[in-house]
């Protein structure tokens, strides 16, 4: 129990659903939908389609999206909902155009958007309300206006100046010339419009018609190569979970090209070492998980992409040799090197989880990527564009090395926990390349140490990042020089790392557990 004399958050409890998100009005508008009869995956994709408006900077219908689903009768689902490259996206095509590597507002790294795709693939197979009524709570808020939240507010204003580069982001999500403050009313009636399209037309509703015409005509004014047959083809499917064993528990993540495989990795290697330990020491924990982090992110970044255009080694990256040799380069009184970063420094994007009174559990994350993705807009339709594709490496022979219709390696895993056969846990941990990390770290807080759900997803956070080892403040400042002492370069970090949500189930009371994190405006309830 939470001491209640200090600032926090308790754990909520409920019996007949839950939903956890980011963002208030996406948390309520879910458990409505719990509350009207819709199951979890109707929920999930209300909520989502919320949060695409309630916060713009983090996902939209211009994003990507992964899932995972736990049916309550057993089995856990994996759809792979991410967008792929242009027929015409090649590394010669790129050297052509002088792209030397693909930065995040070019419009190079804007792949097809799968979010949508996702979305009506997933209500086709699972969902149980009409999806004009699913989506429909979003349209309003988008149409009448939504109150912009305090973390939303902090996170609009550190990205204004992206927003000022094109005339029609700055129109859109500039109102006035400046950022929205707490308090103030977002309004985008045009992404309410495409909304309704989509609630009629399903995925025609986005891939064709006018709602195209405007994607296609923004992205060919900064060049792109996008052509009406690349938007036709993309298309979502389901793929098989990866999954590793963790104190009993069997945790699963999507396969590639997510990074889900390096928060397994993390785990294997982590498991029996001094960070593993119920005893250790705080300064034992972040050593071995930064440590842990630089080798595991050396293996993903020299070998993921995607598993349709290079052999990904999942089952010999999963085994227990590779944790062995892994955990045999970590020493408990030194750091090592960095290994030469690749991918990106990158923090943004939502996930949300709902278990509904069947029991049926859905994991769920939607993300632009960086905050406000490519910062391309499209003006009538309302649409924010990812950029995705900006994790593509440009040289050729690379496993992630830009493609005609490939998908890049993504950051963004959601994650399911169970145990002999029994959905137990979907939980996600936002924040771009720290997921991999919240991952393994939420886990060994919660299924190792036995952490509430709430204190786990409250404790704070480090991460190790372009030869830096960034501290949240929560950490007592005498870590600091503990670290130092190790070789370690150790900052404070500059802002929040991340933010979780959970929801566990305990068979035995028939009862849901819920958290979601203080560093962003969300909230779990249930009922």
């Amino acid at each position: 129990m939470r001491d209640f004399q200090r600032p926090g958050r308790s754990t909520a409890y409920a019996e007949r659903g839950m939903v956890a998100s980011s963002h208030p009005l996406a948390t309520l508008t879910g458990l409505d939908v719990l509350r009207a009869g819709g199951n979890a995956m109707d929920a999930a994709i209300a909520a989502a389609a919320v949060l695409c408006v309630a916060e713009p900077h983090m996902t939209g219908i211009g994003g990507d999206v992964f899932a995972l689903y736990a049916p309550a009768a057993g089995g856990v689902l994996a759809l792979n909902g991410s967008g792929r490259a242009p027929q015409a996206a090649t590394p010669e095509r790129m050297a052509a155009l002088g792209v030397g590597s693909i930065g995040p507002d070019s419009v190079h790294a804007v792949t097809v958007p799968g979010a949508v795709d996702a979305w009506c693939r997933l209500h086709g197979d699972h969902a149980t309300l009409p999806l004009d009524l699913l989506l429909e709570p979003a349209a309003a808020l988008a149409e009448d206006g939504c109150l912009v939240q305090p973390r939303v507010a902090r996170d609009w204003a550190a990205g204004a100046a992206r927003l000022s580069r094109l005339p029609a982001t700055r129109a859109l999500l500039l109102p006035g010339g400046r950022p929205p403050a707490e308090g103030d009313r977002f309004r985008n009636p045009a992404l309410a419009a495409t909304l309704r399209r989509i609630a009629r037309h399903g995925r025609a509703g986005f891939y064709d018609g006018p709602v195209l015409d405007d994607l296609l005509t923004t992205l060919r004014a900064s060049g792109g190569l996008h052509t009406t047959d690349d938007f036709a083809a993309q298309r979502c499917e389901y793929v098989t979970p990866i999954a590793t064993t963790y104190n009993g528990f069997t945790v699963h993540e999507c396969p590639p090209n997510g990074q889900g495989l390096a928060a397994l990795m993390l785990l294997n290697t982590l498991a029996g070492t001094p960070a593993d330990a119920p005893e250790a020491s705080e300064a034992d924990r972040v050593h071995w998980l930064a440590e842990a982090t630089k080798l595991v992110y050396g293996e993903r970044d020299a070998l993921l992409g995607d598993p349709r255009f290079t052999l990904v080694p999942v089952d010999a990256l999963l085994g227990s040799a590779t944790a062995a040799r892994l955990r045999a380069r970590i020493a408990g009184d030194r750091s090592l090197p960095d290994p030469a970063p690749l991918c990106e420094p990158h923090r943004d994007t939502i996930y949300l989880c709902v278990v509904d009174r069947d029991r049926n559990a859905v994991s769920f994350i939607n993300s632009l990527f960086d905050a406000f993705g490519s910062a391309i807009a499209a003006p009538q339709s309302g649409v924010l564009f990812h950029c995705r594709g900006r994790a593509f490496r440009t040289e050729p022979g690379h496993p992630n090395s830009i493609a005609p219709g490939k998908r890049p390696l993504h950051t963004i895993i959601p994650g399911m926990v169970t145990h002999n056969g029994r959905t137990i846990m979907p939980f996600g941990v936002m924040g771009g390349q720290y997921q991999a990390v919240g991952h393994a770290q939420f886990l060994m807080d919660t299924l190792g140490r036995g952490l509430d759900l709430q204190e786990a997803v409250d404790r704070p956070r480090s991460f190790v990042e372009d030869g830096v080892l960034r501290l949240e403040t929560g950490h007592d400042p005498s870590l600091l020089p503990a670290l130092r002492a190790r070789g370690h370069r150790v900052e404070r970090a500059a802002g929040p790392i991340g933010g979780a949500q959970a929801i566990r189930v305990d068979h035995d009371r028939g009862i849901l557990i819920g958290a979601s994190d203080p560093r962003k405006d969300g909230m779990a309830l249930g009922w």
